[in-house]
């Protein structure tokens, strides 16, 4: 009787562990960091997810997961030089919103380029590319284009576009409108139509509808957007209709994702919430991914708009998202498998990687508007070897930079470098940098022909840096260690010529100075390995032996 008993009793625990292993829990944001304009995309079991880059390249990152939860970066949809540069534009501008569908076997990136080429349309048979090069889409006029594919076989083009007739009745005054889409030749077909004015109700003067997707569901039509602008009276908005082509009716009780009107002194807020998209889980349920900021003050944060998660729950046939609380939890238990893959950089919660520069560079890092191969090497004894370029990243142009987002509220980026500068205007190091005119720089310098270390703040509109601090290296040695880390509304600056003993340079400088709300625009802080030659002609190279990354946030336990 004792080999029944114990067949019995092992199959229970293994059943046991069945059920454990059908529970996970989803973490906020599922991207930390400037990963903004989330689109997702289902297909049979695997979900891909792309964001805005603006003006950074390579452009539109394409992420895969089968959990909703673990996203491994498969490459980049603007990857090539000859698809498209952003030359001569500012970091924050470039590409706008970008959206991601599938139909018979064929991927569809539509994207903006705000400054250049408008609306385009990209594919791809592998998300993880070769994606084709830009289809342009004139008549589409506006921003954040994206397709919707019927049961019909028939696909449709809906974006945000200027008020009627071209007369706002107020500032932010926008609409929806839409064409029908011939997907086989990438082309509009017949009278582009009106299909939301202003938003929810124009009485009231809403603002920047933008970010428009349609779902169908029940045999329904829903239309969902953004409303109020991407800061923090950010929401989504649902509309629906038995018709593709409208009437659309708006949810009365709308907006149904929203963090605004919340107390600003809760705990670890979530704010700034919107620009959805919805999806189903592999629990057959369905979620949003939208963006979302973390503030460490006020409406002051350096991490940039995030990519965030949370359940849709369905009422009387509309849409509800978080459905069970106010605020946007940073975690969401879920009754699924989780299913991580392998040499997976992680995204979300507190994380830490080292990135070494033997063969290849990773997939997310960031060049400033274009790709120069002539300007860095990699290899196994130096790393990443830049050359120093007269280029800064004050200009812009394409300097040697190389950078990493960051992730946290609490983080540091280390490097350890080897640099001999032959004269004053050569300097190297770490940067972090929100854009042009916002930055902190970390350099291995010359002063009076001796080695120091300095940091440099950016002067705004100047195109120049003033000098914070320095110290002499007391050393003949190339290498040093940098080490630059972000606690909330401050930045700490320090060096070691030995590996272990670390000077702090400077503490405590001001991070506000790289926020967001002070710098503007829609992007976010990146750690950046650097060289220059300050507008004179150099020979003179720079290498990086690697890139550590730690974050560790007070919301995470």
């Amino acid at each position: 009787m004792r080999k029944p008993i114990l067949s019995i009793l092992f199959l229970c625990l293994c059943g046991l562990n069945v059920g454990i292993a059908q529970k996970t829990t989803l973490v906020n944001p599922i991207l930390s960091g400037f990963y903004p304009d989330p689109s997702i995309v289902q297909v049979d079991k695997d979900y891909y997810l792309i964001n805005s880059t603006f003006s950074y390249f390579p452009g539109i990152p394409v992420f895969h997961s089968k959990d909703l939860k673990n996203w491994k970066q498969i490459g980049n949809v603007i990857d090539r030089p000859s698809q498209m540069d952003f030359m001569g534009e500012r970091l924050t501008r470039g590409l706008f919103a970008p959206a991601i569908s599938y139909h018979k076997g064929t991927y569809y990136v539509t994207c903006t380029d705000i400054d250049h080429d408008g609306n385009f349309v990209v594919t791809a048979k592998n998300p993880a590319g070769p994606w084709s090069n830009p289809v342009r889409i004139p008549q589409v006029r506006g921003i954040d284009p994206s397709l919707y594919f019927d049961d019909n076989d028939k696909a449709y083009i809906l974006y945000n576009s200027d008020a009627p007739d071209n007369k706002p009745q107020y500032s932010g005054h926008r609409t929806i409108r839409m064409y029908e889409f011939d997907y086989q030749n990438l082309k509009v077909v017949g009278e582009e139509k009106q299909l939301v004015n202003g938003g929810v109700d124009i009485s009231k003067k809403p603002v920047w509808i933008e970010g428009p997707h349609i779902l169908k569901r029940n045999n329904w039509y829903y239309l969902y957007a953004a409303e109020g602008g991407t800061s923090v009276n950010h929401s989504e908005v649902v509309f629906r209709s038995k018709s593709v082509w409208g009437p659309y009716v708006p949810y009365e009780h709308n907006p149904i994702l929203t963090q605004k009107g919340l107390p600003e002194d809760r705990k670890d807020p979530v704010t700034s919430a919107g620009h959805a998209q919805f999806v189903e889980g592999p629990d057959g349920k369905t979620y949003s991914i939208f963006l979302a900021v973390r503030p460490y003050e006020g409406d002051f944060y350096n991490t940039g708009r995030e990519t965030f998660i949370a359940p849709v729950e369905w009422k009387e046939d509309w849409p509800i998202i978080n459905p069970n609380h106010k605020e946007i939890q940073y975690s969401y238990p879920v009754n699924y498998a989780e299913n991580k893959p392998k040499d997976l950089l992680p995204q979300s919660g507190n994380f830490g990687y080292t990135m070494t520069f033997e063969k290849s560079l990773d997939p997310s890092l960031l060049f400033m508007r274009t790709v120069d191969p002539d300007s860095y090497t990699l290899s196994k004894k130096q790393g990443l070897t830049l050359k120093l370029k007269p280029e800064t990243c004050m200009e812009t142009g394409n300097p040697s930079f190389i950078g990493k987002r960051q992730q946290h509220l609490y983080s540091t980026a280390e490097t350890e470098l080897s640099f001999n500068p032959k004269a004053e205007h050569e300097k190297a190091g770490l940067v972090i940098l929100q854009d042009e005119h916002h930055f902190y720089f970390l350099s291995k310098s010359l002063k009076d022909g001796k080695p120091f270390i300095q940091i440099f703040k950016s002067v705004p509109r100047e195109k120049s840096m003033e000098l914070v601090t320095e110290a002499p290296l007391n050393t003949t040695a190339e290498k040093v260690n940098l080490r630059i880390s972000s606690q909330g509304d401050s930045y700490s600056f320090s060096y070691t010529t030995d590996g272990k003993n670390w000077q702090v340079l400077k503490d405590k400088l001001d991070g506000k100075f790289l926020s967001t709300k002070v710098a503007g625009g829609f992007i976010g802080c990146v750690y950046g390995m650097y060289a220059t030659s300050s507008g004179e002609s150099s020979s003179n190279t720079a290498s990086f032996r690697y890139l550590k990354y730690e974050g560790k946030d007070p919301m995470y336990k």
